[in-house]
């Protein structure tokens, strides 16, 4: 066979492979259509998720905004080749996450217990394997317990005002930053009981590793891209989820922390003592605790820095919420002797105001994804989700609706006080934690 010959026989099989492709494309951009579920027109092979210069909150938020002009109460939505189920209206949605919970229970979120064991945590975990997690966490971590820990974040925050009063002596500080550390040494020490000193040192093994975790690569987002789309085949190619150089550092250092407690009998009030408790008591493998200490850190490290940067920006550009805010802090310091205290946060109403604005306005966590676990027919209607069909709740759509929220793009924390919390859905407000009792 010459040349020539073999060369068009390998262009007629790259245009069958193509051709074949588009097929099945269009076959399976079929699927809402052939249901009567209102979608719009998805783009081979990316789907609707056509602009991908946007964020995936931006994205899901501008389909939920597009699909709530149609006044549907549901939509569907093509990610890549994979139809999503978007819920709309905020019943539905409370039904979905709260009600009829036990369709929707799996979160979709890829793991792999050889080869990442860290990966195999409560939020990741589906099916059995959850239940039986869910079923021996929920008892121990308890409001009471966790008030326990609550020294820890006084001394660390104390900290932080001595390192801010400390640098801004001779130049401007990056918010961002000095929030990452701050929550690094938090969540440092109640997750896993180490004095990581980052506000301190910014550049400490914990805190390099920690950035790490958030510090993907473009081959590192491509295989987390295709971790959801793909799972199953990702899973038989053992990719890992997570950088292996940082959870290697974050295991050995769980690893070590329990070793030493248990062998020189040291106790701490902190996340990992629950943990502990648990494994002596024979209702958690080691395996298990470092997966959850791990997803205490990583759950809590970004969205809680990234709140704080956006409460700070916020207070900064409104001088009058900031002097209200003072002020209350100031009073109610008065009747606590000066001293923070777990009880006096139940008095700092208009803080909390504050940081629910915060959270609506830039929610952690844009949007909630779950997985259908039975068929559930959607109320009302004649559709049925079937088992396996994945779920995006738009919560930046949510929360940047003008129709809920008035001049959303507005920071007014008096959205959140009691009059105007009571004129709205509950489920118009979902920011990160919310549903964490139903993890």
């Amino acid at each position: 066979m010459s040349f020539l010959n073999i060369l068009f026989s390998i262009f007629g099989v790259l245009i069958a492979t193509v051709i074949l492709i588009i097929v099945l494309f269009r076959q399976r951009y079929k699927y809402w259509k052939n249901r009567g579920v209102e979608y719009l027109k998805p783009t081979i092979p990316v789907g609707n998720a056509d602009d991908r210069t946007k964020p995936s909150g931006e994205l899901f938020a501008n389909y939920y905004h597009t699909m709530k002009k149609k006044n549907v109460p549901y939509a569907g939505m093509y990610f890549f080749h994979l139809p999503v189920f978007i819920p709309i209206d905020l019943d539905l949605i409370k039904r979905i996450i709260q009600t009829d919970f036990v369709h929707f229970m799996d979160h979709g979120i890829y793991y792999h217990e050889e080869v990442d064991p860290l990966s195999a945590h409560i939020f990741a975990l589906s099916g059995q394997k959850w239940r039986n997690l869910r079923t021996k966490l929920t008892p121990t971590f308890t409001s009471g317990k966790m008030k326990n820990m609550f020294p820890i974040v006084v001394k660390i925050s104390q900290e932080l005002v001595n390192v801010i009063t400390d640098e801004c002596k001779t130049e401007p500080i990056e918010t961002k930053d000095v929030a990452a550390r701050f929550t690094t040494d938090i969540i440092g020490n109640c997750a896993f009981g180490i004095e990581c000193n980052s506000l301190k040192d910014p550049n400490t093994e914990f805190r390099v590793h920690a950035k790490r975790l958030f510090a993907l690569t473009q081959p590192e987002i491509l295989l987390n891209l295709l971790t959801f789309i793909i799972p199953g085949f990702m899973r038989m190619c053992r990719v890992r989820f997570f950088p292996k150089e940082a959870t290697d550092f974050f295991w050995n250092v769980i690893k070590e922390t329990a070793e030493y407690r248990e062998m020189n009998g040291v106790t701490r009030n902190d996340a990992m003592q629950l943990l502990l408790d648990m494994k002596t008591n024979l209702t958690l493998t080691f395996n298990e605790l470092a997966a959850q200490a791990f997803v205490f850190f990583l759950a809590g490290f970004d969205t809680t820095s990234s709140s704080i940067s956006f409460a700070l920006l916020e207070l900064a550009l409104n001088e009058d919420v900031q002097n209200k805010l003072r002020i209350e802090i100031n009073e109610v310091l008065k009747n606590y002797n000066g001293e923070y205290t777990y009880d006096m946060l139940g008095e700092l109403h208009y803080l909390d105001m504050v940081i629910s604005e915060t959270l609506r306005m830039y929610p952690p966590i844009p949007s909630y994804t779950r997985v259908c676990t039975k068929d559930y027919r959607v109320p009302g209607t004649d559709l049925v989700i079937p088992k396996g069909q994945r779920v995006f709740i738009p919560i930046q759509g949510i929360h940047n609706d003008p129709e809920i929220y008035p001049n959303p793009h507005i920071f007014d924390p008096t959205r959140f006080n009691e009059e105007n919390k009571n004129k709205r859905h509950p489920f118009a407000f979902l920011p990160f934690g919310k549903d964490l009792e139903l993890v």
